[in-house]
């Protein structure tokens, strides 16, 4: 059900100074992803009014990403505290009654436990709702401290602790739901007495607990889903929560992940019933595996498209291709943009294929570059074979056609073209057309001289000789 009365508002104004970084803290990737793409992508879900993200520190980077999933931006110059933000947001968020605010930097929230707490929110109807966590160590948090089972009193900073308060560990994770005719009057009355000179929402809060408003607290099903990401360990923290939660999703879903740990997937990867990924395997992207496919250890995928039964043999790296029903390539072989195996086909070890059709049940096995190439059906591809599609300006096609056998070591210097049934003979160098069913030879006649290297072997011999006598005789004319 669409949430008309609702607005979604990101904080992704920040630099992140502790992560060390030229790039500000929002952009980092992690899981895949930006940080603050995946803040977006969770608002989604809820179907609010609008989703308006508040930019400051690199505001031209954060935008692109925000913007390509239909966000609103807002600018915020300087950044003093989460409270300003929210009054330079206050004209775009328009005639919205709540208002859910999350930081940028917290990409763990699901969907589900933001709904939570809306719910929470409208069912108590609180002036403000704070998202909170239990942790066994909270130190460096905001404490939590509630005047009912329900409701809380205050948030109190870690700095600013009395004794009794170091047992709390209920924090504060900085996400809220607000209604906003109670927030705006609270913030007008904020005054930035600290050190920093900002305005803090948790100072709004603050005035409406003292004004006897409803300040209402809701425990996070899963404390790690107010992780922030401060550091470069924070990070590491979050990327392997996403993969973690990625690999148990496709395992729920049939597939058979070996030494789970050790296998990277991007968040936009599918994978068909009884798939089985061994260790060091990486999905990335938006590749897409069939059913039963079979993916070998250390093998890298990037946007590809594999369809049923297909074998990636160990150490292989495949971008950006498609791999019909039955495939297989590898070990080492490297499969580059625009490549398409037809069904049956074979790419085998070292071997780099780039724009290249290689048709049904047709082969390269094995140290052979194929780019810009088109093969026919049942085409065999002798070990060492090389088209030659540059000529330092432009790219040039060569097409091979069904049923032909290519000898080692040969050479196609594009454009050709080989027709049906063709045989090349080992060693040729191809610049011309060769007719279907005909025999094409482009090397230099063999000639065997006789005697030839048993006479070389003597004349060398005979020079190492002479050097050696000569070294000799310096040596006595020595005094």
């Amino acid at each position: 059900m669409p949430n008309n009365d609702v607005v979604m508002v990101i904080l992704a104004a920040g630099k992140g100074t502790r992560l060390k970084s030229s790039l500000a803290k929002v952009v980092h990737p992690a899981g895949g992803r930006p940080l603050i793409e995946h803040v977006v992508r969770c608002c989604v879900p809820l179907k609010p009014k609008r989703v308006v993200t508040i930019v400051g520190h690199q505001a031209e980077q954060v935008s692109a990403i925000v913007e390509a999933l239909e966000a609103q931006i807002v600018l915020q110059q300087p950044q003093n505290g989460t409270g300003h933000a929210m009054l330079v947001a206050k004209r775009a968020l328009g005639n919205a009654k709540l208002a859910i605010i999350l930081p940028g930097d917290a990409p763990l929230i699901r969907a589900e436990t933001l709904k939570s707490l809306l719910a929470t929110h409208r069912v108590g109807n609180a002036a403000a709702t704070i998202l909170t966590a239990v942790l066994a160590d909270p130190n460096g948090y905001g404490r939590i401290v509630r005047k009912t089972e329900t409701q809380v009193g205050a948030i109190v900073e870690d700095s600013q602790l009395a004794p009794e308060q170091r047992e709390l560990n209920e924090i504060n994770s900085s996400i809220y739901c607000f209604t906003l005719a109670k927030l705006w009057p609270a913030l007008s009355r904020v005054k930035p007495n600290n050190k920093h000179r900002e305005i803090y929402l948790t100072d709004a809060i603050a005035e409406l607990a003292s004004k006897g408003e409803t300040v209402l607290a809701q425990i996070a099903p899963d404390s790690r889903e107010v992780l922030g990401c401060n550091t470069r360990a924070d990070l590491a923290e979050v990327d392997r929560i996403f993969r973690e939660r990625k690999r148990e999703e496709l395992m729920a879903a049939g597939v058979t992940i070996q030494l789970p740990e050790t296998v990277l997937i991007d968040p936009d990867v599918s994978a068909g019933e009884d798939c089985t990924l061994e260790p060091g395997v990486q999905l990335l992207g938006r590749t897409k595996l069939g059913e039963r496919c079979t993916i070998q250890t250390g093998s890298v995928l990037l946007n590809a498209i594999l369809d049923d039964d297909v074998t990636v043999k160990p150490h292989s790296l495949i971008e950006e291709s498609r791999l019909e029903d039955r495939t297989m390539v590898g070990p080492f072989a490297r499969l580059r943009p625009g490549t398409h195996l037809k069904a049956g086909a074979r790419v085998g070890n070292f071997v780099e294929t780039k724009k290249a059709v290689i048709g049904e049940g047709s082969k390269v096995p094995h140290l052979s570059y194929i780019g810009n190439a088109k093969l026919g059906s049942k085409t065999n591809i002798g070990a060492g074979t090389i088209t030659c599609n540059y000529d330092g300006v432009n790219k040039h096609q060569t097409t091979i056609g069904n049923r032909v056998f290519v000898g080692s070591d040969s050479v196609f210097v594009a454009p050709v073209r080989i027709g049906d049934g063709a045989y090349i003979a080992a060693g040729s160098a191809i610049t011309e057309n060769v007719p279907a069913e005909s025999l094409g030879i482009a090397r230099s006649k063999q000639v065997n001289k006789k005697g030839s290297a048993a006479k070389k072997r003597r004349a060398l011999s005979a020079s190492a000789h002479g050097k050696s006598s000569k070294k000799k005789s310096k040596k006595r004319k020595r005094p």
